[in-house]
């Protein structure tokens, strides 16, 4: 009995043995195709990355007067490809009146460029001529901004936003000023330039407006860059505007129906950081609360300075003995340089102007103006 119980273990043993050997033989079987699978990807991986240039097409763009290297730091990948279309681009860019500098510059500074066909180039061209006037207008804003034309050949989605911006009652003035101001937001999906006009037309419901067609209409075109920031950011800027300034519903519509909704393009963060430091600076100066609210309602894009810059500003100011209440009675004075500032106040001491008592709005005068006046002061 004995002998058959240690002849039982010694079996249970072997089997056991056995079985963790088949389970370990079986593992290595069934993941040994991955694990070469996944060398093979590695190698091809690498295989792409050290993939060589076209020497062809490194020369062709050298001849052309490209800045090789340029386009070596911004996207590499495309002097790998073996098909473009840069003499193409070269033939198309040249018919449409591009000297050779400024093609050369497009393709340095967009390299992707040279990825369009024809066709594409044709369509996209012809639906830009729709909006604009003439091809040297098209040559000018690529010249400027070649991403923007480059950028995307969805001319689907281009013709898209077109109709859906027409159908929002801008004109062809309206999408002319759009497109050389702010092409991008023609590459937009439409969804997305639908979604920013729906949150405009909900909040100028939400504060009383009884034309919100109108209201999404004026703001796009007057700050048409609205469309390419995030719906959180602009919801985030209008509380903020409203509750800093201490603003009812109706002074906000004021607020955004004039020149001052540019200031929906600053980010939220940046905004507070502003708002909070030229606040801290007007009361240390002695202003009150109601005060520093009318001097933001008066003059917005104060909040587009940095806090250095408009410290530097009023403290240029206040050396020149002007006083901190007509600073913020005449808060758009702050929109000239502080050099400007500077020369205008040492221009004015020669002809013994007091500031103080004459007012300083000679000092926001264009230079044309501050001259003629200055003659007449001498």
């Amino acid at each position: 009995m004995a002998a058959r119980g240690l002849l039982h273990t010694k079996n249970s043993r072997l089997y056991n043995m056995n079985c963790f050997w088949l389970i370990r033989f079986s593992t290595e079987i069934v993941l040994r195709p991955v694990s070469s699978r996944h060398f093979c990807l590695k190698t091809e991986s690498a295989n792409a990355e050290s993939r060589q240039e076209n020497g062809i097409l490194v020369n062709n763009l050298a001849r052309m007067g490209v800045d090789v290297e340029m386009v070596r730091r911004r996207q590499p990948g495309i002097l790998k490809k073996l098909i473009t279309n840069e003499e193409g681009l070269k033939r198309f860019l040249q018919s449409k009146g591009a000297t050779n500098e400024v093609i050369a510059s497009i393709i340095s500074r967009y390299p992707r460029a040279i990825t369009r066909s024809y066709e594409s180039l044709e369509k996209r061209w012809e639906l830009w001529r729709s909006i604009l006037m003439t091809d040297l207008e098209i040559v000018n804003i690529l010249g400027r901004s070649p991403e923007s034309f480059f950028r995307s050949s969805n001319n689907i989605n281009m013709e898209k936003n077109i109709t859906f911006f027409c159908s929002l009652g801008l004109t062809s003035k309206h999408l002319c000023s759009m497109l050389t101001r702010a092409p991008r937001v023609f590459s937009n999906r439409v969804e997305l330039n639908k979604q920013m006009t729906d949150l405009l037309h909900e909040i100028y419901l939400s504060l009383g407006g009884e034309n919100p067609n109108d209201f999404v209409k004026h703001i796009i075109s007057k700050n048409v860059f609205i469309l390419l920031r995030s719906s959180k950011q602009v919801s985030a800027n209008i509380e903020f505007l409203q509750s800093s300034f201490h603003l009812s519903n109706e002074e906000l519509l004021a607020l955004l129906h004039g020149s001052r909704a540019t200031i929906l393009d600053l980010s939220n963060e940046y905004i507070k950081k502003n708002f909070t430091d030229a606040k801290e600076k007007l009361l240390s100066l002695g202003c009150t609360e109601r005060e520093v609210d009318r001097f933001f309602i008066s003059y917005p894009r104060v909040l587009f300075l940095s806090s250095k810059t408009l410290s530097d500003k009023i403290d240029c100011l206040l050396q020149a003995k002007v006083h901190i209440k007509q600073i913020v009675e005449t808060s758009h004075v702050l929109s000239a340089s502080i050099s400007t500032i500077r020369s205008k106040v040492k221009e004015l001491e020669k002809t013994s102007y007091d500031l103080k008592t004459n007012g300083i709005g000679i000092l926001c005068l264009s230079k044309e103006r501050f001259e003629a006046k200055l003659e007449k002061l001498h």
